[in-house]
């Protein structure tokens, strides 16, 4: 390995530590939705991992059809950038409709009662809600697809960082280089994700959330709407 890619490898791998660090939305909605949706501990690292991986794989494979087309860097970045812009909206309606549902759920939840009146003038009253058994059984299919939304939104969710330092050994001639510094990137960048999630996971578990239990949902979807806003209208 050449100092030039080598060099570049130590800046794949610092960069892309940092980018993923200072991106709450690399982590962030797959911590919360763990909690509100009590993923275990399996089922979100194999998430946040296939998520992860089209976060990055549509970097890689959008600056190697550039190399192939001829694209320069500055255009490439353009494209990411309007990419980016595409993530953000999907997370911030994401987090939007993630949240109405849950408020839907929590008025259906609400407990109120009735007093009723016989023959005789005895009356007695009984506490119940709305959430009728059949719409119970089906309560937690309306996110059973939250795994593939968050898929759709890695994938939109562009690595800007990877490239110039793909395009650089491109660039030279140099294949290879290109392979390594991408695959370095990639490597660091969804072991940071997956990490910073399972710290926080179990972090978590050795909290007592049952106050807040019901309202999990709703602080889910609150979250991920502000990391969109977040990241739509403060560069995050």
């Amino acid at each position: 390995m050449d100092n030039s890619i080598a060099l570049l490898s130590a800046t794949a791998i610092s960069i892309g530590f940092m980018h993923t660090l200072l991106g709450p939305d690399h982590y962030l909605p797959f911590i919360v939705l763990s909690e509100a949706k009590k993923w275990s501990l399996r089922k979100t690292s194999i998430i946040t991992f296939f998520c992860g991986i089209g976060h990055v794989l549509s970097s890689v494979i959008l600056g190697l059809i550039g190399i192939a087309v001829g694209f320069e860097v500055k255009k490439l970045v353009a494209i990411e950038s309007f990419r980016g812009n595409i993530a953000a909206w999907l997370i911030i309606a994401f987090g939007l409709v993630y949240m109405a549902i849950s408020i839907r759920n929590l008025m259906k939840n609400k407990k109120h009662s009735h007093a009723h009146f016989h023959l005789g003038g005895e009356s007695h009253s009984h506490e119940h809600d709305h959430h009728f058994k059949h719409t119970h059984i089906h309560e937690d299919e309306t996110f059973n697809s939250t795994p593939w939304i968050l898929f759709i939104i890695f994938i939109f969710g562009p690595c800007e960082p990877l490239i110039p330092l793909v395009m650089y050994p491109a660039a030279q001639n140099n294949i290879r280089g290109a392979i390594i510094v991408s695959l370095l990137f990639s490597i660091v960048t969804i072991s940071t994700m997956m990490t910073i999630v399972l710290i926080f996971k179990l972090g978590l578990s050795k909290i007592n959330l049952k106050p807040v239990e019901k309202y999990a949902n709703l602080l889910a979807g609150s979250m991920i709407l502000l990391t969109g806003l977040a990241i739509q209208f403060l560069g995050l």
